[in-house]
């Protein structure tokens, strides 16, 4: 085998390696995205058709919620947005869409006031999905739900549903845990005696958790 030869096999090996170990470390780096952003990775991919992009955009997005401080609510915090929440649902059995658009202003200032930047809501929404996709996709909905009321296109059932996404986006603020309820869960047969009974499904039963419940000490 003449040198030339050898140079060119040795030179391939080392090509194929290099590719080896650039698909392993793309490998893990997609698979860290899909861990940490779930559902939220698929939709980024699928709405850029670029998935090069998409993993280039959430890398970006978690980078930048990385450098805030999230923190939690303080007591007093937590008790003066648990009031607000009680008379939110308070409001809803006369009038569920001021009760609703109520609910959206205060999620975003609980937002900006754990540490979040106050910002549009798809920005809101980006910076919620780096750590906590569930709820993220319940401010989602909620979200879109509000946006179709806005068009004239949401039912008051709509605005049921838009409620519930939206308790599930408070009681995760309002707790600092990392998972948010379904909307099934935040269905509750026992509100306390002192809570406007909310029913949001026309059941006869509350729908909403009393946000006392939610409120740490």
């Amino acid at each position: 085998m003449d040198q030339n030869t050898l140079i060119a096999i040795l030179a391939l090996v080392v090509l194929v390696i290099i590719i080896g170990v650039w698909l392993m470390v793309r490998r893990r780096h997609t698979d860290h995205l899909r861990d940490r952003f779930g559902d939220e990775y698929d939709r980024t991919v699928k709405e850029s058709g670029d998935r090069t992009a998409a993993e280039r955009a959430l890398l970006e997005r978690e980078k930048r919620v990385e450098a805030l401080e999230i923190r939690q609510l303080t007591a007093d915090e937590n008790q003066r947005f648990a009031t607000e929440w009680r008379e939110v649902k308070a409001v809803f059995v006369d009038s569920p869409t001021e009760a609703v658009l109520h609910a959206d202003r205060m999620l975003a200032t609980m937002m900006k006031t754990v540490g979040y930047p106050m910002a549009d809501f798809d920005r809101r929404f980006e910076d919620l999905t780096v750590n906590h996709g569930d709820v993220a996709r319940h401010y989602r909905e909620g979200n879109a739900i509000v946006q179709r009321h806005g068009q004239g296109a949401a039912t008051t059932e709509d605005m049921r549903q838009a409620m519930k996404h939206y308790e599930a986006v408070f009681d995760h603020l309002s707790t600092g845990n990392e998972a948010a309820p379904t909307v099934a869960e935040t269905h509750d047969p026992n509100p306390p005696a002192t809570t406007r009974r909310t029913d949001l499904d026309g059941d006869g039963q509350s729908d909403l958790r009393a946000p006392s419940a939610a409120v740490r000490d």
